[in-house]
């Protein structure tokens, strides 16, 4: 009897012991095994909502670059466009991100534009702001505008309407963002806002107004700042495994007001990579300038110092080179200062 009991005690001990193990490894290798699930039975579902904003350019070849082997992945470059587009308007791109993706050591630059920067609008055979470009010729014109500013093509589009990205936020139940005091809009011919600081989370409108924001000293260059919390934001919340059931539902919510050229297999292929990674980072610059106007009381734009545009175009040809490896790379000057401003405040182990 108690040779039948200790076998019982041993039997039970076994279980538990299984039962722990399996929760320990379903804990630790949570979104390799959320991956699975995704691939088993979500990957068809994304790629039939994703096809819907395949959005090839006339006269453009996109670069069909195959991420099914993360170790052969090439670096690419993207433009990324956030359009502020209200009713019946065509809309502008309020943001414009020169991205650079590394897909095998899952990190990118992200250079940004401030959206008044005075530039030639390829195109339109004059010189404009370069928000202009979207109003005037769409992800095509921006693109071409873009790459005469860089001197160097860009590999692939990805244009998201800022309607999309605030329905997209709701869905998700909210984000994170890094709001210290309260944000006012107030002046005159602007819209009239208030974003409460230090909240646990903010709604799509609340996120919208933080980006679009534009009374603070620090202008256009502040305003780019806060375009990359936000892209930042947006990323930790999608990476998390509790969001993974729903990504059909969210790449259905952008439907129309995403646009890309990269394919649904691209996608989803670059956004696994990317998401489940532990040690994912991001690097972001805002190419530096100063604002006025060309003539008394005409209008004001933003003029890109030339020497920090040619550092940015040199870090974005360094990080598209394959045969750089990641710990040589360039790294934007304000990483690069004393104290060691590490990627740690950008990696996705620390945010």
């Amino acid at each position: 009897m108690k040779r039948r009991s200790n076998r019982k005690v041993k039997w039970i001990s076994g279980i538990m012991a299984f039962v722990i193990a399996l929760g320990l490894f379903g804990y630790y290798n949570r979104t390799t095994l959320a991956l699975w699930g995704f691939d088993m039975f979500l990957s068809d579902q994304v790629k039939d909502e994703l096809q819907k904003s395949y959005k090839p350019l006339d006269g453009r070849d996109p670069q069909n670059i195959s991420y099914t082997d993360m170790n052969d992945s090439k670096p690419f470059s993207v433009l990324l466009l956030g359009v502020d587009q209200r009713e019946n308007e065509k809309g502008r791109s309020d943001t414009m991100i020169v991205a650079v993706v590394r897909p095998k050591e899952k990190a990118m630059l992200m250079i940004s534009i401030p959206r008044d920067t005075y530039t030639e609008i390829i195109g339109k055979g004059k010189s404009d702001k370069i928000t202009h470009a979207y109003a005037n010729g769409g992800a095509k014109m921006s693109i071409e505008t873009v790459e005469h500013l860089f001197g160097m093509p860009i590999d692939h589009y990805a244009a998201i309407n800022f309607t999309g990205f605030r329905n997209l936020i709701d869905a998700m139940g909210g984000i994170s963002l890094p709001i210290g005091k309260d944000i006012v809009n107030k002046g005159k011919d602007h819209e009239k806002f208030v974003v409460k600081a230090n909240q646990p989370s903010y709604s799509g409108q609340e996120a919208l107004n933080y980006v679009r924001y534009r009374e603070d000293a620090g202008g256009d260059v502040s305003r780019t700042g806060r375009q990359q919390a936000f892209l930042d934001a947006i990323m930790k919340k999608a990476s998390g495994v509790g969001q993974w059931n729903n990504i059909p539902e969210y790449v259905g919510i952008m439907g129309e007001d995403f646009n890309t050229d990269m394919t649904p297999e691209m996608m989803v292929g670059l956004a696994k990579t990317m998401l489940q990674s532990d040690t994912r980072t991001i690097y972001s610059h805002t190419i530096k300038g100063e604002g006025h106007r060309l003539t008394a009381g005409g209008t004001w734009y933003y003029f890109a110092d030339e020497d920090d545009l040619a550092s940015s175009i040199d870090l974005v040809e360094s990080w598209l080179n394959p045969s750089i490896d990641k710990n040589s790379l360039p790294l934007p000057a304000e990483y690069e200062q004393e104290n060691d401003k590490s990627v740690e405040a950008l990696s996705a182990s620390s945010r």
